[in-house]
């Protein structure tokens, strides 16, 4: 206090501030120094030092600019008591913002312990922002009502306040029928409404009416029942679009397993069967998320996957794979053999003077094979190193007949072309470095060093 007057200087007070002086704070991780002086520079936080006494450090922030411009600016105006904080709003037409889930009963206002003050935080642009300490959660709330966020809030708040009461489902159809529109049916949803999806997150209005337009989905809006989601989406220009168009021809009545098999056969069509790549017992065909339609037809096309559509039998979605020209393509493909059993691909190895390799380190017991699901018919998995990649080979019976892949593949790529290094050449020694009568020896250099020394006449 005494270097401070003798300097001219005067050591700020904050009510606001846990150690009651401002740009000092208290941290109680550092025992012999506690207060830290702060000062805000440039939109950041400068750290000043460490101090044994808040006054100490009051000192090093009244001797900064930063504390000497709040020196000489007009005192702050005294704290509000919790009533004036809230007629104050009154009069600004502020409203302050409850919140059942803050231990103050405010939003955006908490409590800090030490100090006994209210802080205020925003979160603004991707980032939390203080506002300031204060002594009542009135006026933190007040000062969190001033903040454009809030205000953005309060907003939002008194929009949905006035906005009409939710439908019930039977006043959403007899509004639509005064309209004059149609709440368009449909079977692939879980709603059973065109253009109308369902969270399961927001309890109180589950149901999303969504459109596509210009490329890309549009939110429509949040509602309680799904009539009036799609009351929504009938009133607009997508929903009026698919309601004037022709109708959709209805889609056939499933059909059953016999009757898939029947319709393949009168068609001359194969059902794919596939144990590697379906849990479903069928090339293609895997399950979806529908109850009625569990079964789901795709193809590869393009590079993407493409869904074929959904059934109610694993042999309904084979027979629309089967169609495809791609399942047409599979179905002409001529038949993999029959596969090996262990003996045969150990005969095999020999007829072919192959080495099947064998590996301590490989669950299987040879390099390159992998068990993988044990309960498959192929469960085991040839994998090998081709062109600085992981090459998948199959899935096979045996881990003999695996392993003789991996030494089929092994010596292919053994007995392929090797393209030669680089960095060999060859190098004739200089004319004046031999008689013109002698032979000259020519140096064969391969990766810098010398391999070969020969004469040629």
């Amino acid at each position: 206090m005494r270097q401070a007057e003798a300097e001219g200087l005067t050591l700020l007070r904050s009510e606001r501030s846990s150690t009651g002086y401002k740009g000092v704070h208290f941290h109680g991780s550092c025992k012999s120094k506690p207060y830290w002086a702060k000062v805000c520079r440039g939109g950041r936080q400068v750290f000043l030092g460490l101090f044994v006494t808040p006054e100490e450090a009051a000192l090093c922030y009244a001797r900064t600019p930063e504390g000497r411009a709040a020196a000489a600016a007009p005192p702050a105006p005294p704290p509000l008591t919790a009533e004036e904080a809230v007629q104050q709003a009154e009069a600004e037409g502020l409203t302050l913002l409850r919140s059942e889930a803050s231990s103050t009963g405010y939003k955006g206002v908490t409590f800090k312990q030490h100090g006994q003050l209210y802080q205020v935080t925003v979160w603004r642009r991707g980032k939390v922002v203080f506002l300031g300490y204060f002594t009542t959660a009135e006026e933190a709330a007040l000062c969190y009502a001033r903040s454009p966020e809030a205000q953005a809030v309060a907003a939002a708040a008194q929009a949905a306040a006035a906005a009409p009461p939710p439908m019930k489902a039977e006043e959403a159809v007899r509004q639509a029928e005064a309209e004059g529109l149609t709440l368009l049916r449909s079977e692939s949803g879980s709603t059973g409404y065109k253009g109308v999806s369902f969270y399961g997150s927001c309890k109180s209005k589950p149901y999303h009416a969504k459109g596509r337009r210009g490329g890309k989905t549009v939110h429509l809006g949040v509602f309680a029942t799904a009539e009036e989601a799609a009351l929504c989406y009938a009133r607009s220009p997508e929903g009026r679009a698919a309601a004037a168009a022709p109708p959709e021809p209805p889609p056939p009545p499933p059909m059953t397993a016999e009757e898939a098999v029947q319709q393949a056969e009168a068609e001359g069509l194969t059902l794919l069967r596939s144990e590697l790549s379906s849990c479903t017992g069928f090339k293609c065909v895997a399950f979806s998320s529908s109850k009625s339609k569990p079964y789901q037809a795709e193809v590869n096309r393009g590079g993407k996957k493409v869904i074929l559509g959904r059934f109610a039998t694993a042999e309904e979605a084979a027979l629309c794979y089967a169609r495809t020209p791609e399942g047409q393509a599979a179905a002409a493909a001529p038949l993999k053999p029959p596969p090996l059993t262990a003996e045969e691909a150990v005969q095999q190895a020999e007829a072919e003077g192959l080495t099947l390799l064998r590996s301590e380190r490989s669950n299987s017991g040879y390099s390159g094979v992998h068990l993988g699901n044990s309960g498959k018919s192929s469960p085991y998995q040839a994998r090998v190193w081709r062109g600085g990649k992981d090459a998948h080979l199959g899935y096979y019976t045996t881990a003999e007949e695996a392993a003789l892949h991996m030494a089929r593949a092994s010596a292919d790529q053994a007995a392929a072309p090797q393209p030669p290094p680089a960095s060999s050449r060859k190098r004739k020694v200089k004319s004046d470095e031999q008689p013109p009568d002698e032979p000259a020896d020519v140096v064969v250099i391969l990766e810098g060093r010398v391999v070969e020394s020969t004469t040629f006449e």
